[in-house]
């Protein structure tokens, strides 16, 4: 028989919940069941507020659930995921560093000779359409470039998961599209298991294997689970297009417009959570 692979990332009845100054308890995310195959490719959706970072950080290791537990290949996750390369929505670049010293730092801190390093370095930035570019300092290049920095910053360790907080969010859209289309290149040449918050739900079918949406906070919920039939290899443009795209879309929408209402009603009146 052959040997089941473990879960990437397993989230058991997760509970996040923060104290304010007030000395009041809010609850971020209650009871957050999520798990991640190998090689899987999961979006969060929801409204501002609801926790999905929150959950990328329990998954990180950054904050330990009140309840529940965590597992990362099935084992108990206790401290720092270090299994897992983190990209944030803002740039994470060294700005006094050009773009090859970036994405070497990340091996030399594990010990790894500066030259090869450096060598690696180049290899990932020419993976990333900026062979050419590794003399320059963050502040020269635009922010799909950085981007592209950042990912081959995180990459070049070999995380075998990816945890990833609108990285693309700051883009324009065409932009976005083209480092979707290479997020999914890079992907497809390993298949690690990906974990992807994003408010915008046609990036996350585009993008993922599955959709979860989670419901608006305080005390925000994993509602809705959807399994996406697109096949791939996919194009960010053309999957767009394409009819299971847009029913998919409606059938999703349908359940999260509610859930959109509800977080604007309550951001003018509700205590700050997590996004």
């Amino acid at each position: 028989m052959e040997k089941t692979k473990p879960t990437a990332v397993a989230l058991d009845d997760a509970t996040v919940a923060f104290r304010l100054a007030d000395a009041r308890v809010y609850t971020a995310v209650e009871k957050a069941r999520l798990s991640i195959e190998h090689g899987e490719f999961v979006a969060i959706v929801g409204p501002t507020g609801c926790g999905k970072s929150t959950l990328l950080n329990v998954a990180a290791g950054l904050l330990r659930p009140a309840s529940g537990k965590v597992r990362i290949f099935d084992q108990p996750l206790t401290d720092l995921n270090r299994q897992a390369g983190y990209l944030f929505q803002a740039d994470a670049l060294f700005p006094w560093k050009t773009a090859i010293d970036n994405v070497a730092v990340g091996l030399e801190i594990t010990g790894v000779p500066r030259k090869q390093a450096l060598e690696r370095a180049q290899v990932w930035l020419t993976s990333v359409g900026l062979g050419a570019f590794g003399n320059r300092y963050p502040h020269m290049l635009s922010g799909g470039q950085r981007k592209r920095v950042g990912l081959a910053q995180v990459l070049i360790r070999d995380p075998k998961i990816l945890l990833m907080d609108e990285p693309f969010g700051p883009l324009d859209a065409q932009t976005r599209q083209i480092m979707g289309n290479l997020l999914l290149d890079l992907w497809n040449a390993d298949r690690k298991a990906v974990l992807f918050v994003t408010h915008d739900l046609e990036e996350a079918i585009a993008l993922a294997d599955r959709v979860v949406i989670m419901s608006a906070g305080p005390s925000a919920r994993i509602i809705g689970d959807w399994r996406v039939p697109l096949a791939r290899p996919r194009d960010i443009s053309e999957v767009r297009m394409e009819k299971d795209f847009h029913a998919l879309h409606r059938e999703i929408w349908s359940v999260l417009k509610d859930e959109v209402m509800k977080g604007y009603a309550q951001s003018s009146q509700a205590p700050a959570g997590a996004a």
